[in-house]
């Protein structure tokens, strides 16, 4: 054996490698056995089985990074383990995921973040089309954006759950770096810039500062700025890295948001509940009925039983001049002992009650 300490190291990787490749392979057929269990279990081998369990995948996630000593970051073995569990998952069943397109968009970055890239992904024209994806059965579950930390909740997702009986399964968090692309990256030649309203609105600042002459002009998505902008020589588009190289442009500058932590929330829509996690979230759509201190009656039970509300947004109530429904997440499953009690008191005061899903908060 050579004494050449390097060659020595990689020896070692190699062996570990073999080690890795073999433990991954024994985890793929756990996998396929678990497949099949369910199958011989169930009691209409005809019916949907449930493959996809989020709580699971969120207690093992985890369960992982609370054994990590490093020196991988949590985030990068969160990363790590996605990836396996979405490979593993395809041998049981392979998933296929809607989300608000085109190719690029920051909401497949979601999915593919979620649900890691063993899964096929589906691009739809609007928040709309990925509701009716899942209902249809068209696809499993779907990935819509529901609220940006700078620019406030998206209304038309908000909107969407008011009449779908979809649920909330899962809830995906990223931090959203905008770049301006073009391609040539001369800035000098740039005359407008295409984007999403709600980019624009992430960058006003810089943009004021950087390019206060050029014309703004918004479209349906930051990837359909990219393909614009890459039409054109006069055009540059802000948009995200995977919609700068799927469009080949060239950047002209990077991370160009006004606030440095802007993140995005996105949510799993799909047809069943999810089962507790241990650490959990819970949506719900309710309506007040319309006489004084309403509103401050149906939160009552929730501060009653000790349950943290961490997101309330109102929306106009369709076909009621005047009239609301408010939008809530709290801590804890629908499940939950306490939960359970304070929503019972909640469904009587309220004038519509709705719970959209109970499902794991976002991980790294």
């Amino acid at each position: 054996m050579s004494n050449d300490p390097i060659l020595k190291l990689r020896e070692r990787i190699d062996a570990l490698d073999e080690q890795l490749l073999e433990l991954f392979n024994q985890r793929a057929s756990c996998a396929v056995e678990v497949a099949r269990v369910k199958r011989e279990l169930s009691d209409d081998p005809e019916e949907s089985i449930e493959f996809f369990k989020p709580e699971r995948e969120a207690q093992v996630m985890k369960r992982l990074k609370a054994l990590n000593k490093g020196p991988l970051s949590d985030e990068e073995v969160a990363r790590l383990i996605r990836e396996l569990m979405s490979a593993c998952l395809a041998l049981e069943q392979p998933l296929k995921i809607a989300y608000l397109g085109p190719e690029g968009t920051y909401t497949q970055t979601a999915a593919l973040k979620h649900f890691g890239h063993s899964v096929s992904t589906a691009p739809m024209s609007s928040i709309p089309d990925v509701f009716a994806a899942v209902e249809s059965g068209q696809t499993n579950y779907g990935l819509v954006p529901v609220e940006n930390s700078t620019e406030g909740v998206i209304s038309h997702t908000l909107d969407m759950f008011i009449d779908s009986s979809l649920r909330v399964c899962g809830e995906v968090e990223i931090p959203i770096n905008h770049y301006m692309a073009s391609k040539s990256a001369d800035v000098s030649l740039i005359r407008h810039i295409y984007s999403h309203q709600q980019s624009f609105a992430q960058c006003r600042r810089w943009l004021d500062q950087n390019l206060p002459g050029v014309e703004r002009i918004p479209v349906s998505s930051n990837a359909e700025a990219a393909r614009l902008a890459a039409s054109e020589d006069d055009a540059a588009a802000i948009c995200g890295l995977p919609a700068v190289e799927i469009f080949g442009l060239k950047v002209c500058y990077e991370n160009i948001e006004d606030l440095s932590d802007n993140t995005t929330r996105f949510v799993v829509i799909g047809k069943q509940d999810v089962a507790p996690s241990g650490n959990d979230k819970t949506s719900l759509l309710i309506s007040t009925k319309n006489i004084p201190g309403a509103l401050l009656g149906l939160l009552q039970p929730l501060a009653d039983h000790g349950i943290s509300m961490n997101k309330i947004e109102s929306r106009p109530a369709q076909g009621y001049k005047w009239a609301y429904v408010f939008f809530i997440d709290v801590d804890g499953h629908q499940d939950d002992t306490n939960v359970i009690s304070a929503l019972k008191e909640l469904k009587q005061q309220a004038a519509l009650f709705k719970i959209l899903g109970s499902y794991p908060k976002a991980s790294l």
